[in-house]
């Protein structure tokens, strides 16, 4: 796209206005849809001192005659990044509702919280669909993207709805409100600080130089630091009701992409140690679309899990000292793993535009748990075959399974194999424990 001359720009400075044509003109082409008002439309609020769009921060500064301007240069390159985001429209993440999310003040100048704002938004308007009517011609945006247009609403059992986006957007929100807490926590530190003398318009204007845009004094540079088992060997239970935990996680960087800003702590729910610290979206990858009793359905994720990303997450896995030292997975992973994995070679294809394609949706469900290995069977199905023709592809003792599973990690990843076995069991619990089934899909406690 060609740069063109923005009407009332000075020193590199333009109006809101002039900014929300600019960022809809230079987005326009965008793998993510982004909207026209994210200088001028809540939840941007300019007079707070900066603007989200999308992952970037942009300060706001006030020019000649009181109005409020942002820097030309700025807008360009949060538009530059966001076109650079390529998204899955079909690798969604579910962000609500959730049981227990509390209510927060959606004001101006109140912050992101973008799944909170979502999940009032839609509950206060009946719906994306009564949303979408009553707000026609008026953007709705959260850090400059229109997340309407790519919200997904499923419905289960006739009456729970849920809303999913694509995992893209997920990550580029978690970004954004990383970057505000950041943003916020910078600027709240140096107005404390007495050795501040300058006015804090004088602080946000930003210079270009060239076309080359300088960091601005109040921009954030406490860059994220990379997870190193900082916490390897510590009980959950215990981390978790320790003052500071949260904070200390949102200073490092996903464990497993290790580009998005971290926001929880994964730990394995069979032995109760911490993984690592992950960004939203990597902590709902690995789990499946649904999770019922003892039973659970195997998307089309697991490729990601158990072919493309391995080494990644198997060594993720194994950062609890409990699965390592065994040399297996939780239950519901180890099941999953046998579905995908273990029996894909009994799999039945059917005739498709360009050759076969797999028959239906797997899904694995077991009886007993890993406390009683010897009665602990897996059971792999296929559900909707299109000729009803399958059912019941095996059944599977949990030993077998997880000899089946030693053997392939061993071919599959010698490292992370490497690193385990039943000679690191010290200080271990001598009984794992019992695995407790969450029928509602909300906690997915499983995982």
């Amino acid at each position: 796209m060609s740069e063109r001359v923005m009407p009332g720009c000075t020193d590199g400075l333009m109006p809101l206005g002039a900014a929300d044509a600019l960022w809809a003109d230079l987005t326009a082409d965008s793998a993510v849809p982004t909207a026209s008002g994210a200088f001028t439309r809540s939840p941007a609020h300019a007079r707070v001192g900066y603007v989200l769009l999308g992952a970037h921060v942009v300060a706001t500064v006030r020019a000649g005659g009181g109005r409020w301007s942002v820097a030309e240069a700025e807008v360009r390159r949060a538009a530059a990044e966001l076109n650079a985001v390529g998204m899955d429209r079909q690798d969604l993440v579910r962000v609500g509702p959730f049981r227990g999310a509390s209510r927060q003040e959606g004001g101006e100048g109140s912050p992101l919280r973008w799944r909170r704002r979502i999940a009032e938004q839609l509950q206060e308007s009946g719906g994306p669909e009564r949303a979408a009517r009553r707000d026609v011609g008026r953007p709705s945006h959260l850090a400059g993207i229109d997340w309407r247009r790519i919200l997904v609403e499923r419905t289960h059992a006739g009456t729970q709805r849920t809303w999913w986006l694509p995992r893209a957007v997920v990550r580029l929100l978690d970004a954004a409100e990383h970057a505000e807490t950041q943003w916020v926590h910078a600027v709240g530190t140096r107005r404390a600080s007495p050795a501040t003398t300058e006015s804090a318009s004088r602080l946000r204007q930003p210079s270009a130089v060239d076309g080359r845009q300088k960091t601005s004094p109040e921009q954030p540079t406490t860059a994220l630091r990379p997870y190193d088992a900082e916490l390897e060997g510590r009980l959950y239970s215990v981390l978790s009701r320790q003052p500071g935990t949260s904070r200390q996680v949102a200073g490092w960087a996903c464990a497993v992409c290790r580009t998005a800003p971290a926001a929880v702590l994964d730990h394995c729910h069979e032995h109760g140690y911490v993984r690592a610290p992950l960004c939203q979206s990597c902590n709902t990858q690995e789990r499946p679309d649904h999770l019922y009793s003892n039973d659970i359905r195997v998307a089309n994720r697991y490729t990601r899990l158990f072919d493309t990303d391995t080494d990644a997450w198997l060594g993720h896995w194994h950062r609890c000292p409990g699965c390592r030292a065994r040399t297996t997975l939780p239950l519901p992973h180890l099941a999953a793993w046998t579905a995908h994995t273990a029996c894909r070679s009994l799999r039945p294809t059917h005739p498709a535009a360009r050759g076969r394609k797999p028959c239906g949706v797997l899904r694995v469900s077991w009886t007993g748990s890993q406390n009683t290995p010897r009665s602990c069977l897996l059971t792999v199905t296929v559900d909707f075959c299109p000729s009803g023709e399958h059912r019941v592809l095996a059944q599977v003792p949990y030993r077998e399974a997880v000899e089946r599973f030693r053997v392939w990690l061993a071919e599959t990843a010698p490292a992370v194999a490497a690193a385990a076995g039943p000679d690191r069991l010290d200080d271990l619990p001598a009984q794992p424990r019992p695995v407790v089934a969450d029928t509602d899909g909300e906690g997915l406690s499983l995982f």
